[in-house]
């Protein structure tokens, strides 16, 4: 092999290497084999200097410092985006579009939207020519000798027969992993640590020197398209699976949707499982997925019309971790909690983290003793972002998982191919106390005064194995537990009584069936209408319901395909109870079963301080009968539920002219019984 095939072969295999590590994330050799690779084609260059080209893997770091950055003009302006942190108006912003696109069909793609710094990448048949910020959105800095030193950015494109000019953006970002690092050799080196990834990401991609900034290791994700000549992509989608052939970085975890609500639904799924992320995500991205469609959409003079980000507000606090101790669920996961020195976070004091599963106290190296970064971001509850290892004391030990169940001592068994890990024992009493603490709550079968003490109790006293052992329950053996006078169990038992026509939503909300909770719960009580319709569906029906798919149909179907879930179910339909599919019991549908829900296609907002119902009931109810509880007044809402101090909402709903509803009025108006 000549000298000139040989430095062929090894470019091509490290750009096979290259992709493999930053596009598919499933490398095939150790980055130990890879640097050899790449010094034995440094060698193979330096002895053949007539044979380096600009795109070589060697030549990232291979450019002088810049004297200053020049001015870029933007060839298609990189226009903001408009943003929302409101959900309501993210539902309204989706009937804008509708109504902009009437009788057409509308995919949705919800995208992640990572917290770094905005990037254009261009290049010509192939080859990348430059790199350029945002800057104002017409003129940007010239970066391309910093953006040569993203190892995920392509100095040439895979494939063949690229476009001929091809502008890609993203946004370059740093983990949270490598801020650690970062800040362990600035401490080390007598210098101070770098608070956040976004502000290291800003500095080092502006740096003169192309030499420092491939030492903050910054990384890619691309997800949109400028100025171009010779795209073949008709969607968004399409110019994903593009980008990833050519050996671009895509933005991760996306996902197309056949309507708005089945996008804006993901939404809050996906904000649950940003603590997975080793990167900073400060909101979602909703596009229209079409380019067509894009096109005749259009843009105002600041931002494109078919897209919008739906942001949260974050807040993060530095505080120290006590201890880590583990809570056993309602399906046996075992969830680990950190105990932490209570710090003040978005108002509230926050002496409590979620660390999720073990996998993430392993990749985060979380140990008892750190000094951590504690998060809130949105309504989610706050969760570690890292550890500040420079902050470690030497005594820190790593924490080790228990292998047994603290309640029970069974063996804990981890999920196939998942994270999870579990007590497998049905009987196991941590788990019985939570499945029905969570069958007792507002949002499921709403039994009023089964508390959690009452519950322990029960339990302990072995008079309750299961859910259906609530329904059997009499006024003497409750009389003998701590704390329950005649009253409280007449109205226990009242309560207990009345759950039985709860509607069926509830009632799967409260089943222990993984995946399923209040959203995933309505969906089916709607699709099937009762119980049996829903334990004779398939896999394959289940899987074909908008916003269902594959992994939660197979937990659906085998739950009640289970010996368990048969009995479950088959023990609470013996005990009496008996779901109804509206917020009405079966009585009131049998009087008039064409009788439209009373609050069907209205809005309504609930203020102010509440006697009879909590806020969380109301919202229950009017989604029950119909309606959609939102939060913000507007000129769509048609009612406005006002307890005490009512303040601005009320205000406003005044000035708009809504009907302003006492709690009684309301109740009169849905015809409601008290939940």
């Amino acid at each position: 092999m000549t000298p000139e095939q040989e430095i062929l072969a090894l470019r091509a295999e490290i750009r096979v290497h290259d992709r493999r590590y930053y596009v598919e994330a499933a490398p095939t050799i150790t980055d130990l084999q890879y640097d050899r690779l790449l010094d034995r084609l440094r060698q193979l260059e330096v002895a053949h200097p007539d044979l380096l080209t600009a795109d070589s893997p060697t030549m990232r770091v291979g450019d002088l410092p810049v004297n200053h950055l020049r001015s870029i003009q933007h060839g298609v302006p990189m226009l903001s985006i408009d943003n929302t942190y409101s959900l309501e108006e993210l539902v309204h912003y989706g009937e804008r579009i509708e109504a902009l696109l009437p009788n057409e069909s509308i995919e949705w793609v919800v995208e992640l939207k990572i917290d770094g710094v905005a990037v254009s990448l261009t290049y010509e048949d192939g080859l990348l020519v430059r790199g350029a910020t945002r800057g104002d959105g017409q003129t940007g800095d010239d970066i391309t000798h910093n953006v040569r030193t993203v190892l995920g950015i392509p100095l040439r494109l895979s494939g063949q027969s690229p476009p001929r000019r091809l502008e890609v953006r993203g946004e370059i970002y740093m983990t949270n992993s490598d801020l650690v690092l970062l800040n362990q050799q600035r401490e080390a080196a007598g210098q101070p640590p770098y608070a956040n990834t976004r502000n290291v990401t800003a500095g080092s991609i502006r740096l003169l020197d192309p030499r420092l900034c491939a030492q903050r290791h910054l990384r890619v994700f691309c997800h949109g398209v400028g100025e171009t000549d010779g795209l073949e992509t008709k969607n968004h989608i399409e110019f994903l699976d593009q980008l990833s052939r050519w050996g671009l970085p895509a933005t991760p975890q996306v996902e197309c949707f056949a309507s708005f609500a089945g996008a804006v639904a993901h939404c809050q799924a996906l904000i649950e499982q940003l603590h997975q992320f080793d990167f900073e995500v400060d909101g979602l991205v909703l596009k229209v997925n079409r380019f067509d469609q894009r096109e005749r959409l259009g843009s105002t003079s600041k931002s494109p019309r078919w897209l919008i980000a739906y942001k949260f507000e974050k807040y993060e606090a530095v505080t120290r971790l006590g201890e880590i101790r583990v809570q056993v669920g309602k399906t046996g996961t075992i969830t680990p909690v950190a105990e932490l020195e209570p710090v003040e976070l978005a108002g509230t004091t926050v002496s409590r983290a979620s660390l999720h599963n073990a996998d993430e106290i392993a990749r985060k190296d979380v140990r008892p003793g750190d000094w951590v970064v504690v998060e809130k971001a949105g309504k989610i509850i706050p969760h570690i972002v890292r550890v500040e290892k420079h902050l470690r004391e030497h005594d820190v030990r790593p924490y080790l998982f228990p292998t047994h169940c603290p309640e029970c001592q069974t063996c804990l068994e981890k999920d196939e191919g998942g994270v999870a890990i579990r007590c497998p024992n049905l009987e196991c009493p941590a788990q019985l106390r939570e499945r029905l603490r969570y069958f007792a709550s507002r949002t499921a079968m709403d039994i009023e005064g089964l508390g959690d003490k009452l519950i322990d109790q029960l339990v302990s006293n072995g008079l309750v194995h299961d859910f259906a052992d609530l329904y059997h329950l009499a006024e003497q053996p409750l009389l003998t537990l701590e704390r329950m006078g005649k009253k409280s169990a007449e109205n226990l038992l009242a309560s207990i009584e009345a759950s039985k026509s709860r509607p069926l939503a509830r009632l799967l909300n409260g089943l222990p069936i993984r995946h399923v909770g209040t959203r995933v719960a309505t969906i089916l009580a709607e699709q099937f209408g009762t119980m049996d319709k829903l334990q004779a569906a398939s896999v394959e029906t289940l899987s074909e319901i908008d916003e269902v798919g594959p992994i939660i149909a197979q937990s659906v179907h085998g739950f009640f395909a289970s010996e368990h879930g048969q009995q479950t179910v088959c023990r609470l339909i013996e005990a009496g109870v008996q779901p109804t599919t509206s917020g009405r019991t079966a009585a009131q549908i049998g009087k008039d079963t064409e009788d439209p829900l009373p609050l069907a296609g209205k809005k309504v907002v609930v203020t102010g301080k509440l006697q009879k119902y909590t806020r969380e009931q109301i919202h229950q109810l009017v989604e029950e009968l119909g309606g959609r509880a939102t939060q913000n007044v507007s000129k769509s809402t048609d009612y406005l539920v006002a307890g005490e101090q009512a303040g601005s909402k009320r205000a406003k709903a005044e000035q708009l002219g809504i009907a302003i509803l006492t709690e009684e009025q309301f109740e009169a108006l849905a015809g409601a019984q008290e939940p």
